[in-house]
């Protein structure tokens, strides 16, 4: 951004139907905001058995722990130093930094909001993905 400040995104990807649910973007993702970001997905798509993480402090902070308990969710974290262990975000988070992150220079975060829609709608509407037969997400 023009100011200097990184920022940072969580990606939410369903690993069943590859449909991309969200992507937060702030100068800094706490647990407390990954909890929020994660309570809204969960009203508005439903409850996931697991949830698969990296070992970030955000990730394995005793919040997120509680929170994904009182929701009956069971919390899964891949081993440090084995990204092979989730591949498809691996892959995803490789093709959301080339085609978008490095293709453009943000003006705000909002402007940053924007093109992550815009990116974002068209991966799941425009996107077919072998894995489900040549089908978009959506």
């Amino acid at each position: 951004m023009p100011d200097g400040r990184r920022f940072c995104t969580l990606n939410m990807l369903d690993d069943c139907n590859r449909q991309l649910l969200g992507v937060e973007i702030n100068v800094s993702l706490p647990a407390s905001r990954v909890v929020q970001v994660l309570t809204r997905l969960v009203d508005y798509h439903g409850c996931p058995a697991q949830l698969r993480t990296d070992n970030g402090p955000e990730f394995i902070s005793a919040r997120l722990s509680e929170w994904c308990e009182q929701q009956g969710i069971a919390l899964h974290w891949i081993q440090p130093g084995k990204p092979t262990q989730n591949a498809y975000i691996e892959h995803f988070n490789g093709s959301f930094r080339r085609e978008l992150l490095d293709a453009h220079l943000f003006r705000s975060l909002a402007h940053v909001r924007q093109l992550v829609d815009e990116w974002m709608l068209d991966y799941n509407t425009q996107r077919s993905h072998q894995t489900l037969n040549f089908m978009t997400p959506i």
